[in-house]
C-alpha cells in the first residue's frame, strides 16, 4: 500500500518548543507503525536539529524554525529550516566535537547524532539567510508472519 502524507510545522527558536517539535513529528510519523526505537531514533535527531536553530542560528534574537515532514510510502523526509545568521563552513560544523560556541559548553555533537539516529542527512546553508537540515528515516516493509 502506497502512503503519502505531508505537514508543517512553525515556532519560536525558544527552547521549551524543541519538545513540541519531538512530539509533533513523532505523532505525525506514527501512523507508520515505527519500532519505538525507530521512533526514538527521529525524535532524538530531530531535537538535536531544532536545539542547533536555537542555539546557533538566532545568537542574539529569537527567529522562527520552520518543520515539514513529508512520509511517502516507508520513507520520511524532516526539513527543519532556520532564518538565521547561516553556517559558513558545512564540513567543518560537521565534525565530531566541533562548537562555535564552546564558551556555553556545547558538545559540538549535533550534526554527528543526527547521522547516527537517521539514515541521510542533508544540510544546505547561506551565511545570513539561514541554514535548512533535511533528515531521511527509512522504515522496512511491515511484515506479517501467518501461521506458526
Amino acid at each position: 500500500m502506497e502512503y503519502n502524507n505531508e505537514t508543517t510545522l512553525e515556532f519560536k527558536s525558544l527552547s521549551e518548543n524543541e519538545s513540541l517539535a519531538r512530539a509533533c513529528v513523532a505523532s505525525f510519523c506514527a501512523i507508520l507503525n515505527p519500532t519505538i526505537e525507530q521512533l526514538a531514533d527521529i525524535k532524538t535527531a530531530v531535537s538535536e536539529a531544532v536545539t542547533n536553530c536555537v542555539v546557533h542560528a538566532y545568537p542574539n534574537n529569537v527567529g522562527n524554525v520552520l518543520i515539514n515532514v513529508k512520509i511517502v510510502d516507508r520513507e520520511i523526509f524532516i526539513t527543519i529550516t532556520d532564518f538565521g545568521i547561516g553556517i559558513s563552513d558545512i564540513d567543518k560544523a560537521r565534525e565530531p566535537f566541533f562548537t562555535s560556541k564552546p564558551s556555553i559548553e556545547r558538545s559540538g555533537m549535533g550534526f554527528t547524532v543526527m547521522e547516527s539516529f537517521m539514515d541521510g542527512v542533508v544540510v544546505h546553508s547561506k551565511p545570513n539567510f539561514g541554514t535548512e537540515v533535511k533528515l531521511i528515516k527509512k522504515l522496512e516493509a511491515i511484515r506479517c508472519v501467518v501461521g506458526g
